[in-house]
């Protein structure tokens, strides 16, 4: 499948067939996240629990409130979804690797202080292979979170040290899923380009070669240049 074609196709998808995804398909979309994704200083702080149990799924199901958003009215999906791949990360690698010789020479010393949890950044690129990687192998996938993260470590049995992030479901796509119908609607939502996309400096659309427009101005917060 060409690269376009799996973005044309990335949305998130929470209706799916009922049978087992292959563990060697499995292997393969996990490999792409831990292979491929960035890592900080190489720190590696990725750390994937791949769940096919179905009590385990429920249980999983039940730490993100599953049943009283069913009560809610909204539809019952996570459960139900083949494969549940929990996303964690360590970020005690991240500090180890940068008190490490080689990065305290370029921070005179000492630990840099971080600008972002970069732990979270380079989970949030892994999830994304993931999900990228599920659909060039012809599945579907969505990401949650919990409300209750004890009682995920509980399920999984994940260490204390480790931080939850999310939990990507992967499946085959159910015909007429909902999700794949209504993917026009949240096109029709999406805020303008020029609100989202700076050129060469915060509130120009275009840049110098394309007419500088003006993007509507941030309605909150303060801009920061990088």
């Amino acid at each position: 499948m060409e690269f376009g074609d799996i973005l044309s196709r990335r949305r998130s998808v929470r209706a799916y067939e009922r049978g087992d995804v292959p563990r060697q398909v499995l292997e393969r979309i996990t490999n792409a996240a831990v292979v491929r994704a960035p890592s900080a200083g190489f720190s590696q702080g990725l750390r994937l629990v791949v769940v096919t149990d179905g009590e385990t799924r429920r249980q999983i199901a039940a730490a993100a409130a599953e049943e009283e958003l069913v009560r809610q009215g909204r539809p019952r999906w996570k459960a139900d979804a083949p494969v549940h791949i929990v996303v964690l990360v360590a970020e005690s690698d991240y500090h180890a690797r940068y008190q490490e010789a080689d990065k305290l020479r370029i921070t005179g010393g000492r630990e840099l202080e971080w600008p972002a949890p970069y732990w979270y950044v380079d989970a949030g690129a892994a999830m994304m292979l993931l999900m990228l990687a599920a659909i060039d192998e012809g599945l579907a996938a969505a990401v949650f979170g919990v409300t209750d993260v004890p009682k995920l470590r509980d399920a999984i049995g994940a260490p204390e040290d480790l931080h939850f992030v999310a939990v990507v479901t992967v499946g085959y796509p159910a015909q007429g899923s909902p999700a794949v119908r209504g993917a026009r609607v949240f096109d029709e939502r999406r805020k303008p380009r020029a609100e989202v996309v700076h050129w060469e400096r915060w509130g120009e659309a275009q840049g110098a070669n394309g007419g500088g427009a003006r993007a509507r101005p941030a309605r909150s917060g303060r801009a920061h240049r990088r």
